[in-house]
């Protein structure tokens, strides 16, 4: 009779600690997630905006291809 509870009682202990691993592993798979929401500056002037656009390659272009008669000219005569 005493090998029945023995057997019983490793069964449930068993169980015990397979059921407690497990909650120790879902426990290991939780995450926290924060989000900081900065405050948004309540002025009535909005800021400029700088922005720098280089156009001088293509006015070069168009102004060689605009004198290009004029320095071909000169150079015949």
């Amino acid at each position: 009779m005493n090998h029945l509870k023995e057997k019983i009682m490793s069964k449930i202990l068993f169980r015990a600690v397979i059921l407690t691993g497990i909650l120790l592993c879902l426990n290991a798979c939780n995450t926290k997630h924060a989000i900081e929401v900065a405050p948004i500056e309540t002025r009535h002037v909005v800021e400029p905006i700088h922005i720098t656009i280089d156009i001088n390659v293509k006015i070069d272009r168009a102004l060689d291809d605009f004198f290009g008669d004029i320095d071909d000219a000169e150079k015949k005569l």
